[in-house]
C-alpha cells in the first residue's frame, strides 16, 4: 500500500484530506481527467537534479518546467531532469512516477511553482497511479516548507 507513509504523516499532523481513487493514469493530465479535477489544481512532482543533488519540482499539471528559470532561481550551475533509473530507489514505497510532493519524507528539497500557491486546495499523486490526495494548500505548505519560486510556462 504505497500511500501508507503519507497518510500516517498527515494523520499524525492532524491534517484533513480527501483520498480519491481513480482509474489507472500515468500522466498528470490523465490523472486530472480521471479524478475530475482541473490541471491547475493537480500538482505534479518532477524530480530534478540541482548541481548533482536530487530535489522535487512541484507545479500545476497544466504547466511545464523551464529549466533555465529553475537554474536562475536556485542559483545552481547545473539543473536537469533526473531519470527514473536515478530516482526510483529514493521512493521504495511509491510506484515510479507517482511520488507525492512531500520531499521532507524522502530527504529532498521541494521547489513549488508560485502558481500553486494561489489554490485553496491542492491534489497530488499519493504514491500510486490510482489514488490522489487533496488537502488545503496551507496545510501542504506548513508541513513541507517548500521554496516557492517561479519556474513554469
Amino acid at each position: 500500500m504505497p500511500v501508507r507513509k503519507l497518510k500516517e504523516f498527515l494523520d499524525r499532523e492532524k491534517v484533513k484530506y480527501v483520498s480519491i481513487i481513480h482509474s489507472i493514469a500515468y500522466t498528470a493530465q490523465e490523472v486530472a481527467a480521471s479524478a475530475h479535477i482541473t490541471g491547475k489544481e493537480l500538482a505534479k512532482t518532477v524530480i530534478v537534479e540541482l548541481d548533482g543533488k536530487m530535489a522535487m519540482a512541484v507545479l500545476p499539471a497544466n504547466r511545464k518546467i523551464v529549466l533555465q528559470d529553475l537554474r536562475e532561481v536556485t542559483g545552481c550551475d547545473e539543473v536537469k531532469f533526473a531519470s527514473e533509473e536515478e530516482f526510483k530507489r529514493k521512493f521504495p514505497d511509491c510506484e515510479t512516477g507517482a511520488m507525492p510532493p512531500f520531499g521532507n519524507l524522502y530527504g529532498m528539497d521541494v521547489y513549488v511553482a508560485e502558481a500553486l500557491t494561489r489554490n485553496d486546495e491542492v491534489a497530488f499523486n499519493a504514491g500510486s497511479h490510482t489514488e490522489i490526495i487533496r488537502l488545503r494548500y496551507h496545510d501542504f505548505e506548513r508541513l513541507v516548507h517548500p521554496h516557492v519560486v517561479s519556474f513554469t510556462t
